[in-house]
């Protein structure tokens, strides 16, 4: 009987610790990275310029980004949706605030940093965009 309650009392949170862990298997390591903080901007910036002042082209992109496990989230001013895509190396965020959506290569994705970059089409050259995130 004394056996039968010390291995109770072991396997309990042995269970627990394994149905917590197979809850958060589904979602990858990059995922759990991005979806865990509330980021907050660093630097914006337009081929290699600040563009996060008032009247620039990342202005309403400053401030705090947080990317739901849901699919939604706000990234300044803007709210709207994201998603993965290219085996999650590429970020395309998506707003009604915006006039297309906005797809950014992953140059760097860790539990304190998130580095994107994008060209966005203009004429007579596409604007090299680059935007750095610190978690908070």
């Amino acid at each position: 009987m004394k056996l039968l309650k010390s291995l109770v009392i072991i396997l309990i949170p042995v269970l627990g610790f394994l149905a917590c862990n197979k809850e958060n298997s589904q979602y990858s390591e990059r995922f759990l990275m991005l979806t865990g903080p509330i980021w907050d901007s660093d630097s914006l910036l337009a081929n290699g310029v600040d563009a996060s002042g008032p009247g620039e082209l990342l202005e309403d992109f400053a401030g705090d980004a947080k990317f739901n496990t849901d699919g939604t989230g706000y990234f300044g001013a803007y709210t709207g949706t994201w998603a993965f895509s290219s085996s999650e190396n590429y970020l395309t965020i998506t707003s009604d605030s915006l006039p297309l959506p906005l797809t950014t290569k992953i140059e760097e994705l860790s539990q304190v940093s998130l580095k994107i970059t994008t060209s966005f089409p203009a004429i007579p050259d596409p604007i090299d965009i680059r935007i750095t995130f610190k978690a908070k």
